[in-house]
């Protein structure tokens, strides 16, 4: 019997110590095993998400705002990228047509374009019909003549011509550039003159936009796209007898078209040949 007390004891001492038992959760409720309290978390994630998600009408409506300028920023970029592209190429198509009317002209015993015999509204636009193969064109003059295209043409319009660019218009020849041959009474120009005989090659005009003879600008316009009113400093580019180009101011006196009278001294150019 003690042999038996003694193994027993013996196994009881062997037994390993056995984990800590937790103690019995608290209940809310008398009789009843209470649970662990769920609703923390569940507050910290919503405080959460709305701390991310959370946009008030105040923060919204500053968001427009800068897109909006941003927006703005973009498009006056772009605008004033496409402008000066437009000009870059009005200028140089212009520089091809003068050198055509100056290599015309060496042919012809360096005289310039007449413009008897030119139909309406006159030779200052027909003129491209004898230097166009200066210009590496043959043919029937069309809009496909993109040498003598200013991008930003607009034409101009009146009572019998539909507004359009000028270099689409079969009336005015396809072409946006006008020669310095408006032989009307009293008008100074340069048609049929010999080149020699002109006393100011570096000021006098020989081509030009036809904004020159408003004025108005297809570049940099006061105006938009509007073709009216006229005014004075309106920039147009135009090119020399002595072979430059330039964007250049045209004088307006608020009354007669640019054309029709040389500038008040301060500007860089002149119709007439003396």
């Amino acid at each position: 019997m003690r042999a038996a007390n003694s193994i027993a004891d013996r196994r009881v001492r062997q037994l390993p110590e056995s984990a800590p038992v937790p103690a019995p959760a608290r209940s809310s409720r008398r009789g009843e095993p209470s649970t662990p309290n769920s609703s923390e978390p569940a507050k910290e994630t919503r405080a959460t998400l709305h701390r991310i998600a959370g946009f008030t009408l105040t923060d919204l409506l500053v968001l427009l705002a800068v897109v909006s300028v941003l927006a703005a920023v973009v498009l006056a970029v772009l605008v004033r990228v496409g402008g000066k592209a437009k000009l870059t190429r009005c200028q140089a198509n212009l520089q091809q047509v003068n050198r055509a009317v100056l290599e015309f002209a060496a042919d012809q015993r360096q005289e310039l374009p007449r413009m008897e015999g030119s139909p309406a509204p006159g030779g200052w636009w027909w003129y491209k019909e004898q230097v166009k193969g200066y210009a590496g064109l043959t043919g029937k003059s069309s809009a496909a003549d993109t040498v003598f295209a200013c991008p930003g043409d607009r034409g101009y319009g009146d009572s019998t011509d539909e507004t359009q660019p000028f270099w689409r218009s079969a009336r005015h020849d396809f072409t946006s550039f006008v020669f310095n041959g408006v032989n009307l009474p009293g008008i100074p120009n340069i048609a049929g003159r010999e080149v020699s005989s002109i006393a100011a090659p570096t000021r006098t005009l020989l081509v030009m936009e036809w904004t020159a003879h408003a004025p108005l600008s297809w570049h940099r316009s006061r105006t938009g796209a509007a073709n009216t009113p006229f005014y004075s400093d309106a920039e147009s580019v135009v090119g020399f007898v002595d072979g430059h180009t330039a964007l250049i101011k045209v004088y307006y006196d608020g009354m007669n078209a640019a054309f029709t009278r040389d500038p008040v001294p301060g500007y860089a150019y002149q119709y007439s040949g003396d």
